[in-house]
């Protein structure tokens, strides 16, 4: 059996990340984009990927931070992306800047595309099988694919039909299901058969949220971290 970690949104929020990180045991990580805005530590968070050489799609706020487009955000978004677009250092904008939207990739025999939102809109397309259930067969048979992992909605789930798997481990750090610990999956592979374990683990959501607010963010963007939604 072959293990794989899948994190997704983590929103610049390093204290989850790092509280993620912690309960791997050398598994490869894979980021379904969003790696920052709306938190308060950018350039932590892209070292902390760097340096466990995930392997990473680029999410809409990542595009808007990359790009200083924030027309399509509301308010506190905006302003988010607009600080994480100043604060950022050269090296670590650049990184963000040259991720893909989506790429494909073998899961031990199991092939399996990742992006942000959607295979027919990387960026900004929330799926769920509440909307999406008619569609998510088709996905995988039209991209060929055994396996579509998706983040941008902050709602782990797991969909499994007779095409494959779609699924989403929910989001590092900003959950929005009521439940404000850091999500995350670990995706197995036995025998050609992938299985998907949605997990939850404990971080200082506090801390986290202090540092949002000392440093001028909307303080809204600090009280979901405390409420998980």
């Amino acid at each position: 059996m072959t293990s794989y970690a899948f994190v997704s949104d983590i929103h610049a929020n390093a204290e989850a990340l790092d509280a993620v990180i912690s309960q791997l045991h050398g598994e490869r990580v894979y980021c379904l984009g969003d790696i920052v805005g709306y938190g308060a530590s950018p350039n932590e968070v892209v070292a902390k990927l760097r340096e466990v050489d995930a392997v990473c799609v680029k999410g809409n706020h990542d595009e808007a931070v990359v790009t200083g487009n924030v027309s399509d955000f509301n308010a506190r978004a905006g302003m988010a992306a607009q600080w994480t677009r100043r604060t950022l250092g050269q090296e670590a904008l650049a990184y963000i800047a040259s991720l893909p939207t989506s790429i494909r990739v073998a899961l031990e025999d199991v092939e399996a595309y990742l992006t942000h939102g959607s295979p027919d809109d990387n960026l900004w397309e929330y799926v769920d099988p509440a909307t999406h259930g008619d569609l998510l067969g088709y996905y995988l048979k039209r991209l060929g694919v055994g396996a579509i992992a998706l983040g941008h909605t902050h709602l782990p789930y797991v969909w499994k039909g007779k095409e494959g798997t779609v699924f989403n481990p929910g989001s590092v750090g900003q959950p929005r299901d009521g439940d404000r610990r850091a999500a995350y999956a670990i995706v197995s592979v036995t025998n050609d058969e992938l299985s998907v374990d949605l997990r939850r683990v404990e971080y200082d959501y506090v801390a986290s949220a202090e540092k949002i607010r000392r440093v001028g963010l909307p303080p809204q963007l600090a009280e979901r971290l405390l409420q998980g939604t």
